[in-house]
């Protein structure tokens, strides 16, 4: 099924739902990490999306991240699994938030901005970056700078 959140959005409205997200650090040869301005939230983070029925989250990942960026990538290891996190969307979508996060190497393709749920991307220094666009992310950050694998949380 495509687009799983408009269809149980549909029988929800905005109430709280758990969201399953799986996201990547794409890291380059230089060591930078890719951080992309989010379209809904107009806030830096990493690049990643919900999960369909029936993909795993390394599936999704990859997927996610070619559609944000056009670039693919593979995924390298397991950073961690964030749980315990409660977000709210602009447009009053409430959801517990799962992210599995991956550390991604580049495969091929070329940077592709869309100026819908992309509106800037950019390769930077871990240690340069700015505030990201929520806790889970931030979290991952921290876990990736400190060579952390396979967290919970």
């Amino acid at each position: 099924m495509l687009d799983y959140i408009r269809w149980i959005r549909s029988k929800v409205g905005h109430d709280k739902i758990f969201l399953n997200f799986a996201g990547g650090c794409v890291v380059n040869e230089k060591g930078e990490i890719l951080l992309q301005k989010r379209g809904d939230k107009k806030a830096w983070g990493f690049p990643g999306g919900a999960l369909e029925l029936g993909e795993s989250a390394e599936e999704a990942a990859i997927r996610e991240i070619e559609e944000e960026t056009g670039l693919s990538v593979q995924v390298d290891e397991l950073i961690g699994i964030y749980t315990k996190y409660n977000d709210e969307y602009p447009n009053g979508d409430k959801a517990q938030t799962i992210l599995f996060f991956f550390k991604c190497s580049i495969k091929g393709g070329e940077l592709v901005v869309d100026q819908k749920e992309t509106l800037e991307l950019k390769f930077i220094r871990p240690e340069h970056a700015p505030a990201l666009v929520n806790q889970q992310h931030e979290d991952g950050l921290k876990d990736y700078l400190s060579g952390q694998k396979s967290v919970i949380r």
